[in-house]
């Protein structure tokens, strides 16, 4: 801090979609996961205002209680539909969404195993289950093979994997995934945080590889593409009705306020009725992720609108990010323990809504702080 490069908790003076403000100046937000740009899309913020309206700012208890509207059953019954499963639950954050839905699936007798990489939610999750936690090293889908082969045909085993992984930005090989899980009888639980609205025609990862059939439960989070707050999973009516009635995240909450709702539901309909938004996401990503190898950066393997821009130690990495932050952009360092020592990243991240001159001010940008720092 005393550095003056402490890069967190940044106050912004406002928040306009693909630009902040800060301290009155404009910056280019490439720090968001509003990947579809719908923030500021009106039919989202009309339909959160009319909910407001209507239902006021909370419903002030659990959905087991008096906390449950027709909207949140309206909500689930589309995202079921949408994701191509027969029922979906939805939670107040994506957060309480894996460690309910994990959590309470995972028994005494049963083995949870999950990809070093995936998100916090889910680590925590598997730790809050009654059952033992293995790991894989990330995208080792053999080493995978041989842990299932070891468990005992008694044990109950779900896999648990994200679609897209937050940081890296590459998809999961759930093509050979889904063979293993069947191989081995284990079932499967997608975290497609990352994944709905950039995907399959923006219904994630199961939906771009045709394989909605053989994922058992997808979860998803309304914090992102959906432009609200919020988190779902979706699966076969019985399970889901089963963590309805077990997961403490969910039972323990108040529920998710009507605009919430309202505006995750408008997102969803923006989703099925404009998808232009998703094929100009790519566009964007397929501009910077050339943009950025050009330039000579060290983007990783990302596939997706995830861009990690690995710069090294943490301190440049925080150096460089004052940089960017000072000359009018804003993305997220991270460091280890989040990734490895010595591997201290920046995070990009890209929208539909990003115009063709704010992408090509951000390589400007970023190209001129790469050689001031000798990165490129």
């Amino acid at each position: 801090m005393e550095k003056g490069i402490y890069p967190y908790f940044q106050a912004l003076d406002g928040m306009e979609g693909t630009e902040a403000t800060f301290h009155g100046h404009k910056i280019i937000m490439i720090g968001s996961n509003n990947y579809l740009g719908l923030t500021m899309h009106p039919k989202v913020k009309a339909a959160a205002m009319k909910a407001l309206e209507e239902y006021g700012t909370s419903c002030t208890g659990s959905r087991f209680l008096n906390g449950t509207l027709k909207l949140h059953h309206q909500l689930e019954e589309r995202l079921a539909a949408f994701m191509g499963k027969e029922a979906a639950l939805v939670f107040s954050t994506g957060m309480q969404t894996n460690l309910g839905a994990i959590s309470s699936l995972i028994g005494r007798n049963d083995i949870v195993v999950t990809d070093k990489d995936d998100h916090a939610s889910i680590v925590d999750a598997c730790r809050l289950g009654m059952g033992e936690i293995k790991r894989f090293v990330h995208g080792d889908l053999e080493q995978l093979d041989r842990i299932l082969d070891k468990i005992p045909e008694e044990n109950g085993v779900m896999v648990v994997v994200d679609g897209v992984f937050s940081m890296g930005g590459d998809i999961v090989d759930l093509p050979q995934l889904v063979s293993i899980c069947k191989k081995h009888g284990a079932r499967l639980y997608v975290d497609d945080a990352h994944s709905i609205g950039v995907l399959g025609g923006g219904r994630g990862t199961a939906a771009h590889f045709g394989l909605t059939k053989d994922v058992d439960l997808i979860m998803g989070t309304f914090s992102k593409s959906f432009a609200s707050l919020g988190g779902f999973v979706a699966g076969d009516k019985d399970v889901i009705n089963y963590i309805k009635h077990t997961a403490r995240s969910f039972i323990f909450s108040a529920s998710l306020p009507a605009p919430n709702a309202m505006a995750a539901f408008a997102a969803l309909e923006i989703m099925e009725t404009e998808p232009w938004l998703v094929e100009k996401l790519w566009e964007n990503a397929h501009f910077m992720l050339n943009g950025f190898r050009q330039l000579g950066f060290n983007i990783g393997p990302t596939q997706t609108p995830i861009i990690p821009v690995i710069i090294g130690e943490d301190e440049t990495c925080f150096r460089f990010w004052k940089e960017l932050f000072d000359n009018g952009v804003y993305c997220n360092p991270v460091i280890s323990p989040a990734v490895p020592q010595g591997m201290a990243l920046l995070r990009t991240s890209y929208m539909a809504t990003h115009t063709r001159e704010q992408l090509e001010k951000v390589l400007s940008i970023f190209e001129a702080a790469g050689k001031k720092f000798g990165i490129i």
